[in-house]
């Protein structure tokens, strides 16, 4: 065999082998992943599906306890990211064990199958196709929620919801609306440039839940003045609003830009939510 050709040989062989070890990789070695649970949710309200991930805290298996459990909208994306990023924070002990749901289309574009242009939103005169944040929640309190605390020992006492950007307008129309679905709503860099004064309203039953569900609100430093702008509007308003359905908390995100801000307003939302909570 020449030379030539027994390199291009070997070069195929080790591939090979190389695609091999990949194909039959064990998913659990990427420890901070932890045991991923999937479930196809069918949701009838919908008339579609949605991909749901489950992540347990490291000792679940080994106590009775129930967990806090942190509902993470645009799951696709944010799922991996913060189920390592929480693993991590654990390390230094600054966020409790929390069960981990992710809530994913299983697509990035509306072309492929992401609904989140529609199932965030409330409506707006601008975007037709906005408006279906009402079914969306109903799919939440009726099918997800439901189906978590089904299968696993998830705390309805301790319910959070985070979203970004178009999932942070989704957290803030659920806690202007039915705010005692969850006890802690996280919203990041909310996008709220087409729709700004539905969210300048109280839209829920006249009477406030007691206790009152906590809300994290921040906008990043650098976030894109067309999401900056209102969003700061929003925070000026209801900061001096009363009375309020939720016990507020916002902040600027110094140095974040509308994507990088996504793990930081996780981590300061989910350790203010803890520590004022007294859990």
């Amino acid at each position: 065999m020449k030379p030539a050709v027994s390199i291009l040989f070997l070069i195929f062989l080790l591939s090979t082998a190389l695609a091999s070890k990949a194909e039959n990789l064990d998913s659990q070695l990427l420890q901070s992943l932890g045991d991923v649970k999937y479930h196809e949710l069918k949701s009838s309200k919908l008339g579609r599906s949605l991909h749901v991930f489950v992540d347990l805290p490291e000792n679940y298996h080994n106590n009775g306890e129930n967990y806090p459990t942190i509902y993470l909208l645009d799951g696709g994306n944010t799922y991996p990211l913060m189920a390592a990023y929480h693993h991590y924070l654990r390390f230094g002990d600054e966020v409790p064990a929390v069960i981990l749901v992710g809530i994913s289309y299983g697509a990035d574009t509306f072309k492929e199958g992401n609904w989140r242009s529609t199932d965030f939103t409330a409506p707006s005169k601008e975007r037709d196709f906005w408006g279906g944040a009402s079914v969306f929640q109903a799919v939440l309190q009726d099918e997800l929620i439901p189906m978590t605390e089904e299968m696993y020992r998830s705390d309805p006492e301790q319910r959070i919801l985070f979203g970004h950007s178009l999932g942070g307008q989704f957290v803030l129309f659920n806690a202007l609306s039915r705010p005692g679905l969850f006890s802690g709503h996280i919203a990041s860099n909310p996008a709220l440039h087409r729709n700004l004064p539905f969210f300048l309203s109280w839209h829920g039953e006249k009477e406030f839940t007691q206790p009152l569900s906590r809300l994290f609100v921040s906008s990043g430093e650098y976030d894109d003045p067309v999401f900056r702008e209102p969003a700061l509007e929003w925070i000026e308003h209801w900061q001096t609003a009363t009375p309020r359905p939720w016990v507020l908390e916002t902040r600027t995100l110094a140095g974040q830009s509308h994507l990088s801000a996504v793990p930081e307003a996780y981590r300061q939302g989910v350790v203010w939510f803890f520590s004022e909570s007294g859990k």
